[in-house]
């Protein structure tokens, strides 16, 4: 018997033990079909919208449904502030620090290289660079813009960055695009953050917290659901969720999309999908896009594939439609 096997049929037994007045159909179930039955059986249980508002009724849904991330930098360019969030050992997020802040000369979304705007988005922290030019103070964090959104929607450029204050030079109180706190706000921001567990935030305005545990558990179930249709190779249902308007990160449209998932579909291959550390964010400046992020484990017959994963969706009557991924 394999773990995996192994590890299913202890799963089985301890909901058997707590779910007395089911045993008898999943048992003969099992009995009858055997242990791939009731692993389909419990993946059409994660599409279940009942399930996922029963989960999330105890967890911290401030900023979106969040498993990855420990902390949270919120810049509101309206008020011009950073703000940073720390996940207790309780998951909500507390405020620990807000800090002054200059941002791009130029109110509004960056759209293009040189444009003197702070982009508004979610991105991560991809670096830190310790030495800089003294016109950035004693270091920077580089941020992930252009995101997959952005590209999305035609947007250009590179080094936005949070960076301290020249230690030699005097400066505008503006920036040309990025995030500047004074260097010895940097140097606490250096400590109180894991650039790789640290998601950064940036609005025109205030950033809204306390998002609706119903949209998410509802976003949530059709994660699954999406999950369901691909595993299971029903391609009418998978495509369902693709918006007219889809282009992947690489530039294939929607028609192409079409055929190549057609063509992968129609193998009929056996897939073991898992998901892993998930983030549902509301996209700041929208009333209806989210960003979609997870750790993904796919195994087929031709194909093995881990990393990460990321899907930005839009809610259509509540219906979740992928624009682009990645």
């Amino acid at each position: 018997m394999t773990n995996k096997k192994y590890l299913l049929i202890k799963i089985i037994t301890v909901f058997l033990l707590v779910n007395s007045t089911l045993s008898g159909d999943i048992l003969s179930n099992y009995r009858l079909n055997g242990i791939e039955n009731i692993e389909k059986q419990m993946d059409a249980n994660l599409m279940k919208k009942d399930y996922w508002d029963k989960y999330l009724n105890n967890v911290n849904t401030t900023f979106g449904y969040i498993e990855s991330y420990s902390n949270i930098l919120v810049c509101d360019k309206s008020l011009a502030t950073l703000t940073l969030y720390i996940k207790d050992v309780n998951g909500s997020y507390n405020l620990k620090r807000k800090y002054s802040a200059f941002t791009g000369e130029i109110k509004g979304d960056k759209v293009k290289e040189g444009d003197l705007k702070t982009p508004i988005g979610i991105y991560d922290i991809t670096k830190k660079i310790s030495k800089v030019d003294s016109f950035y103070g004693p270091m920077a964090f580089v941020t992930s813009y252009p995101n997959i959104y952005d590209k999305y929607r035609g947007k250009n450029g590179s080094g936005i960055w949070i960076h301290g204050l020249p230690t030699k030079q005097v400066r505008d109180e503006y920036t040309k695009g990025c995030i500047a706190i004074n260097n010895q706000n940097i140097e606490c921001l250096d400590r109180n953050i894991d650039i790789k567990q640290t998601l950064l935030l940036i609005n025109e305005k205030e950033i809204s917290q306390n998002v609706s545990k119903n949209t998410l558990a509802n976003i949530l179930a059709q994660l699954y659901e999406w999950r369901y249709a691909w595993l299971y190779n029903d391609i009418k249902s998978y495509l369902h969720f693709y918006d007219e308007s889809f282009i992947r990160y690489d530039g294939m449209n929607s028609q192409k999309f079409k055929t190549y998932k057609t063509r992968i579909f129609n193998k009929k291959e056996s897939k073991k999908i898992i998901f892993y550390k998930i983030n549902i964010i509301p996209y700041p400046n929208t009333d209806n896009m989210y960003k979609i992020t997870f750790l993904e484990k796919y195994q087929s017959d031709s194909f093995t594939f881990t990393g990460n994963k990321v899907l930005i969706v839009k809610l259509t009557d509540s219906q979740i439609k992928i624009i682009t991924e990645k």
